[in-house]
């Protein structure tokens, strides 16, 4: 569960909406609460070691299957380097 932190302002009897929602903001901001949300926004679950492996074994066997069609002068470096460029 998150954990939420109440954040409440409540309108004075001249004060116009852009200020309360201006004092909203400070407020929240010095909670923490901005910062930890722009925190949280692209958090990305840890994967586990059993999977990290087997990425890393399939990006490795991907790397020695290129350089190999480099060798043989299947893959012109060349050219995909040019194509790369006018994307």
């Amino acid at each position: 569960m998150v954990n939420a932190t109440r954040v409440e302002v409540r309108k004075g009897k001249n004060e116009s909406s852009a200020s309360l929602i201006r004092r909203f903001s400070r407020r929240a901001q010095g909670l923490g609460l901005v910062r930890e949300m722009r925190k949280r926004r692209y958090y990305a679950r840890q994967k586990s070691k059993n999977v990290e492996h087997t990425r890393a074994m399939v990006k490795s066997a991907r790397r020695k299957d290129f350089a190999e069609k480099v060798k043989l002068g299947k893959i012109d470096l060349a050219a995909l380097a040019a194509s790369r460029r006018r994307k």
